[in-house]
Parts: structure tokens; C-alpha cells; sequence
């Protein structure tokens, strides 16, 4: 039996599915965080947070990795730590610098910190020769004005350093532009207390299909899992409405995805990690958006699990405690899963959803998950509003996606009206 560190988590389904393959690993793990509250602020699902199961619950100030290390290094010699893991984006960096700290398996943190920060990601991949957007990286005003200029218009802005889309738009010309960058110059500070850097990112805008290609790599090899195709709407933001596993492609185009985010991997040095690796599929052949050093969020690794048996959370505690995966698909009965996300059009507060009986009658449906009345709503602009989601089971990926999306299109959300909503 092996001990696990988790340093801190995001609270969606990955702080469920992370900690229940430690359990089914036959492992126990310690969790550490700067802020207990904010797992108990956010619940998923019924009962208690499963981070609560830790066999210890443990407090550092996680953002302050200076100070971080020298308590990591104590409570090892205390505990004993034989891997160190996090799946929220903001604390991989962190968890890298902790296992090189403690001798620990992990991936270089320099090469985890390059994948985490979207600018140093163009870098290394452009030295490298890997297709990715015509970019620039500004620190100020001027700068951005002239970058876009130079890049041209449309084109897209987005945080170095941010998640799930945030602030990520669409730009059509100068006056967009400047709305945009006043209001990333607003949010200086991340949703985890961490200063943000203040440089934006613009980039070319890419057309066409998007996918993601799911990877793990031990001892410097990479083994794609698949590859996931998705859906994306709310212009001039860039909100996931769906995915679909396995992405509904021909296979040579299945190939150039699988090929390409292997590239990516390889140029940025990662080595002992699970990557989520998210493309464009251009005219001109794949090109990457980003490389993420964790597994895929949002349930797509739930979908790969549900077709191919192949269970990635589990993959991830494995190659953080050094060991090889499991990664031999099998046969599930299930040739194609997928997820489609009820995304509110307005703000307000959540009254009900209706159709949810008509939908679970649904015989292709595996989940269906809702918010319940009284939660505050806002108009998504970013793939942190969702309501909830409906999975799907298909023949294959592309008619899973299909059912998906008709069934998540007849739910109706309603909210309360000003004389309900009480002072």
C-alpha cells in the first residue's frame, strides 16, 4: 500500500474520480491545502467532499512555494510520502517541485511549468518545430496594440495562466481588444489567491474541428489513449459544450492529432505525466492550442473509461507513484460515450429544470447531473457556469455526441422571478 500526497484539487468531478483510484488502487493518501473551506464551500454531489477521506488532512500555505518545500520535506519525514499528485492546473507546478524536493517520481518542473503557461508553451514548441497559432506575448498596451496589428484581426486574447477558458475571446479589432485587456488587467488575482502575470497572449485565430488528444508518458515514451472531439459555442468566448470519445475522424486525421500532440509532449520535456493535449484540425493539418500535464477535466476521462475500460485517474495515481499503467483497452459494450453541458444563457437564480424525467428515460443515458434550485446563475462566458450534463452511450463517438446534444437541448431552465428571489 502506497501514500500519496495530494496537494490541493480542483472541486469538479476530478476531486471524485482522483481519490476514489487511490481507494481502488489499494493506496491511502494525505491531503494538503492552503484552505479547507473552499472544498467545504463546494460539494460534489451528495455527502461529504470525498478530499475528506484523506487519512490526513493537513495545512501548508500552498501558493508560497518557498515556504511549501521546507514543510513538505517535514511532514515526509514524519509520514512518508511515496508520490505527489494534484489535478488542479494551478498546483502542478508546485506538486513537480515538491516530488524533484523529495526524490519522488515526477515529471521536470521546469517542463511542467512551460505547459502550464500558454506563452512558454508557444516557445518550446515553435524551437521544436510543432504547428501551433502565429502568437505574441505583451506585457502592456502598446505592445498588444501593435502585436495584434502585426498578427491581424480576428484574432484571439487569452491569460497566460488561466483555466477552463477564462477570459479567453474572439477578437474582431482595436476596440475589442482594448475591452478585453482592461478586463484581464481587472483580474490580477486567480480564483486560488495566486497573483496571476500580467502578460497577455494573442494568437492567430485557427479554423476548424477541435479535439484533444489524451496521453501518458513513462520512462520517455508516450502512449496516446485516444482522441476526444468537442463542441464549442458562445462567441466571442470559447465556452466546451460537448465532447465525444472517440472523436468522429477519419483515420489518417485521427493519426496527424495522435502524432502531433506526441510531438508537443516530447518538445516541452514532459516525462511521468498525463496529458490532455488540445488541437485545432486547420486546413493545413493539426496545430496545438495548448498541452495540459494532467488528465483530461469536464468527464472526458470518463467517457475514455466507459469505451476502452482504460481508467486515467488511476493511470495518473500510478505514474506518480513511479509504476507503469494499465493502459490495454478492453471491451465495455460501449463503443462510443460522450457529454453534453446545459449552459445558461443569463443571469439570475435557478428555480428548476424541466424535462429531466423525460431525459433519464432516455435509454442511451448513463449520467444526468443537475444544479438545484436556488443556485445563482450567471450567463456563461467560460466553462466554469455549466448547470449540469448529460452523458450518453452510442455505437460510436459522433452518434453518442448527437444524442447527447438533442437531450441536453430539452432541458429548460427556469429561473425565479425578482418578487420570488428574497431580499
Amino acid at each position: 500500500m502506497a501514500h500519496l500526497l495530494v496537494i490541493e484539487s480542483w472541486v469538479g468531478s476530478m476531486s471524485r474520480l482522483l481519490p476514489r483510484a487511490v481507494a481502488e488502487g489499494g493506496h491511502r493518501f494525505s491531503f494538503l491545502t492552503r484552505d479547507l473551506a473552499h472544498y467545504l464551500r463546494h460539494p460534489p454531489g451528495e455527502g461529504p467532499h470525498p478530499l475528506l477521506a484523506a487519512e490526513n488532512i493537513l495545512g501548508a500555505e500552498t501558493n508560497d512555494l518557498r515556504a511549501l518545500l521546507p514543510r513538505v520535506e517535514q511532514l515526509h519525514g514524519a509520514l512518508g510520502f511515496d508520490g505527489v499528485v494534484s489535478s488542479c492546473d494551478y498546483y502542478l507546478p508546485a506538486v513537480a517541485a515538491v516530488a524533484a524536493r523529495l526524490g519522488l517520481p515526477g515529471p521536470h518542473p521546469d517542463a511542467v511549468l512551460a505547459a502550464c503557461r500558454k506563452d512558454l508553451t508557444h516557445d518550446r514548441l515553435s524551437a521544436s518545430g510543432v504547428p501551433g497559432a502565429r502568437h505574441a506575448r505583451c506585457r502592456d498596451w502598446p505592445a498588444t496594440a501593435a502585436a495584434a496589428r502585426e498578427i491581424g484581426y480576428p484574432l484571439v486574447i487569452k491569460p497566460v495562466d488561466l483555466c477552463a477558458g477564462m477570459y479567453v475571446r474572439r477578437i474582431a479589432d482595436e476596440d475589442q481588444l482594448a475591452d478585453a485587456h482592461r478586463a484581464l488587467a481587472a483580474f490580477p488575482v486567480n480564483a486560488r489567491g495566486q497573483r496571476r502575470e500580467p502578460a497577455v497572449l494573442l494568437e492567430e485565430l485557427l479554423t476548424g474541428p477541435e479535439v484533444s488528444v489524451e496521453t501518458v508518458t513513462t520512462g520517455g515514451r508516450t502512449h496516446v489513449v485516444g482522441v476526444t472531439g468537442k463542441t464549442v459555442a458562445g462567441d466571442p468566448a470559447f465556452i466546451e459544450t460537448g465532447h465525444h470519445f472517440p472523436a468522429d475522424l477519419d483515420p489518417a486525421l485521427t493519426a496527424a492529432a495522435a502524432g502531433t500532440a506526441v510531438a508537443a509532449v516530447r518538445a516541452l520535456g514532459l516525462d511521468q505525466v498525463v496529458a490532455h493535449t488540445e488541437l485545432k484540425l486547420t486546413p493545413d493539418g493539426p496545430r496545438v492550442i495548448e498541452v495540459n500535464p494532467r488528465p483530461a477535466g469536464n468527464r472526458i476521462t470518463e467517457l475514455i473509461r466507459r469505451v476502452t475500460g482504460i481508467d486515467l485517474a488511476a493511470a495518473c495515481v500510478d505514474v506518480a507513484l513511479g509504476r507503469e499503467p494499465g493502459l490495454a483497452a478492453r471491451p465495455t459494450g460501449v463503443g462510443g460515450a460522450a457529454i453534453a453541458f446545459l449552459v445558461p444563457d443569463r443571469d439570475g437564480e435557478l428555480s428548476h429544470v424541466e424535462g429531466a424525467e423525460d431525459v433519464r428515460r432516455d435509454r442511451s443515458v448513463l449520467e444526468l447531473e443537475l444544479a438545484g434550485p436556488g443556485r445563482v446563475v450567471r450567463r456563461a462566458t467560460s466553462n466554469n457556469e455549466y448547470l449540469g450534463h448529460v452523458m450518453t452511450a452510442g455505437a460510436g463517438g459522433g452518434q453518442a455526441g448527437r444524442r447527447a446534444a438533442r437531450l441536453v437541448g430539452r432541458l429548460t431552465v427556469g429561473y425565479r422571478t425578482t418578487a420570488e428571489v428574497p431580499a
